[in-house]
């Protein structure tokens, strides 16, 4: 960043002091959220666990070597808006910068310490178009600054538009994603251990389907999972 451009960001700080995205907090430090709310994470812990309740969703219909979420995906927390405001809102910053505090607990964990590279799940065109960014795509670049390897954003692509996974039932998400991604350059993941990224894992129907397409279709790929939030309802755990 050129001198210019932090004269810039200082200026706009002073005028719009940067905020918590959680609690709205004037931020006094370069963390993604304040102290508080740092502190009060809902984190799983997961990346910590090597056979833990994320890794056995994907028993039997995936081949995953590692699976994580960062986050408890709890209804009426703050943390829920959050994750829907920079899905929607246009805060693709904090997706970034959550991506950077997932991927250093990943990287401090160990367990992901052998991925060669990082893929998002693909956004359609017309979605992308207008929501203006993929946001798992600043994940998966935050996580893979971290992790200090390569995101890939190019080689996979969602060539069929489908209608969002919210608007669906558990049983219908399998049918509205069934083939909608295609694997584009599969010779850049090639040999590969491949690190799939996503925002929140509900039914796993999304990143299933789009690991699904690249086993099918890359040689001597290996797959490991990665998404910000999930529920303990996702994952069968018991409230």
């Amino acid at each position: 960043m050129s001198m210019l451009s932090n004269l810039l960001v200082d200026a706009l700080s002073l005028v719009f002091p940067p905020t918590c995205p959680v609690c709205g907090a004037l931020l006094h430090g370069r963390g993604v959220v304040c102290p508080s709310c740092e502190i009060t994470a809902p984190l799983t812990n997961l990346w910590l666990e090597e056979h833990n309740p994320m890794c056995e969703r994907f028993w039997g219909l995936l081949p995953v070597e590692h699976a994580s979420a960062f986050l408890w995906y709890v209804e009426g927390s703050p943390w829920r808006s959050m994750i829907h405001d920079f899905k929607y809102g246009g805060l693709w910053r904090v997706a970034y910068d959550l991506g950077r505090w997932y991927g250093a607990c990943l990287y401090e964990g160990g367990l992901f310490s052998a991925v060669d590279v990082v893929v998002p799940v693909p956004l359609h065109w017309r979605r992308r178009l207008g929501r203006g960014y993929n946001q798992s795509e600043y994940l998966a670049r935050g996580v893979a600054r971290e992790l200090g390897v390569e995101c890939d954003a190019g080689s996979v692509r969602r060539y069929r538009y489908n209608d969002s996974q919210v608007s669906h039932s558990a049983a219908e998400r399998w049918d509205n994603v069934e083939g909608v991604f295609r694997v584009s350059r599969p010779e850049r993941l090639r040999g590969k251990h491949v690190l799939l990224v996503d925002d929140v894992f509900t039914t796993g129907a999304t990143i299933m389907s789009l690991g699904s397409e690249i086993l099918s279709k890359v040689e001597d790929v290996r797959l490991s999972v990665a998404v910000l939030a999930t529920s303990r309802h996702s994952l069968h755990i018991a409230p």
